[in-house]
């Protein structure tokens, strides 16, 4: 028995009002988060003009950062590195700044999303609030439940930030022992996390699917066929956001210098192109997607200028893009796939997201809570496949490879 289940089962209501506290206090934060983007996004749509100062606030975040941050800066892929190999405490401090360079990144105009801030400030309130009840050997657990509760109260999926919780750690199966160690902190701290955001009043946003599609054998067909193209166009974003990363360290030593010059770049492209519409969250993109077919280059427009984002430094998360990305993507095949546009929306919304971060049973569940079970399960189908042909690299660097995916007999030599 690993010590995290010997601790829990000699202390069940510890664990059980250390999870939930968990869930609470990252879900708190997570409706602070959801609120003060929408403040963020709205203002920005008034006043266009703010966007000539996103290099400006760029360098203040980068410098901010570099001079304060420490280990913090690694942001999500620090929590996945001490889940695998605790080894120090994940700062209080990352959550603050986080908070406050995810809403600067979307006040100015940048394009990212909110997923990471919410696991990053709900992994390390976790972590302060587990000192407090003195847990210092169960700190895989902690951590994982305050990505739990993060994911599941910012997005108002608590039976997928459970599984995502867990699912993240790892490129394929993550192994019995961390989901017997996880899945009940997890799950407690997930639902507690979108119970307080509910209470505390914020809402979601609703995608209108339309009618439940049927689940005749060739649905299934165009579902997989659908799921191949999800999983390119993933691997095309993990792929330029690594190689934007990298170019940006080369090019610029000093840290803070990199959000600045792709401050400049995106600016300037936005600002010539009049992509006003692929600046900060973009979930009227998504639900534009769900109710009309949108033209081919919406979703690589928007995949492009949130790589540059992320590759320059921003803070924010990378999901709500991927939401925009593959439902823009699966709208624009309504011409060439027989299936209405919202469950084709609805199933690149899953599918880009489930093989981009490598979790594919988060993605099904997320799926079945947003849209339904028939659509859910079409979307499942699609992230299935989407996972398979995405290859392994991922939006998570510090992911470990625990087994290999399946690969077509041709891709072995």
């Amino acid at each position: 028995m690993s010590r995290v289940r010997e601790a829990t089962a000699k202390k069940p209501l510890t664990w059980i009002l250390l999870s939930a506290g968990i869930g609470i206090v990252a879900g708190a934060a997570s409706a602070l988060l959801i609120a003060t983007l929408n403040w963020a996004n709205t203002t920005r749509e008034h006043h266009h003009w703010l966007l000539a100062l996103l290099p400006l606030s760029g360098f203040a975040v980068g410098w901010v950062y570099w001079r304060y941050g420490g280990r913090a800066a690694d942001g999500n892929n620090l929590l996945l590195e001490e889940i695998h190999d605790p080894q120090e405490t994940v700062p209080l401090r990352m959550a603050p700044l986080v908070l406050l360079g995810t809403v600067l990144t979307h006040l100015f105009g940048g394009s990212a999303g909110r997923e990471g801030t919410a696991v990053q400030m709900g992994a390390s309130l976790a972590e302060w609030l587990a000192e407090l009840f003195t847990e210092h050997q169960m700190r895989r657990a902690v951590l994982m439940a305050g990505v739990a509760g993060g994911f599941g109260g910012v997005f108002g999926t608590p039976w997928a930030g459970a599984v995502f919780g867990i699912e993240v750690l790892a490129v394929g199966w993550v192994g019995w022992s961390s989901v017997l160690e996880g899945i009940g902190p997890c799950l407690i701290a997930s639902f507690a996390g979108d119970l307080t955001v509910r209470l505390i009043g914020v809402h979601h946003t609703q995608y209108p699917v339309g009618a439940q599609p049927s689940l005749q054998p060739m649905n299934w067909v165009w579902a997989a066929l659908a799921g191949a193209v999800f999983g390119l166009i993933a691997r095309i974003f993990s792929t330029l956001e690594h190689g934007l990363t990298d170019w940006f360290r080369r090019m610029f030593a000093y840290p803070p210098l990199r959000p600045l010059a792709g401050g400049v770049l995106i600016a300037l492209l936005i600002w010539s192109l009049h992509a006003w519409q692929f600046a900060g969250l973009g979930i009227p993109g998504i639900v534009a997607s769900f109710a009309t077919q949108q033209p081919w280059w919406v979703w690589a427009a928007k995949l492009g200028l949130t790589a540059l984002t992320l590759g320059a430094g921003f803070k924010g998360g990378e999901v709500t893009p991927l939401f925009f990305i593959g439902a823009a993507a699966g709208s624009a095949m309504a011409p060439v796939i027989p299936l209405s546009t919202g469950v084709l929306a609805a199933m690149g919304f899953a599918a880009v997201f489930a093989a981009a971060a490598n979790t594919p049973i988060a993605g099904v569940i997320m799926a079945m809570e947003l849209f339904g079970p028939r659509t859910g399960l079409l979307a499942g189908a699609a992230c299935a496949v989407a996972y398979l042909c995405s290859g392994p690299v991922g939006i998570y660097s510090a992911q470990q490879p625990m087994e290999m995916r399946w690969k077509p007999r041709w891709r072995s030599s």
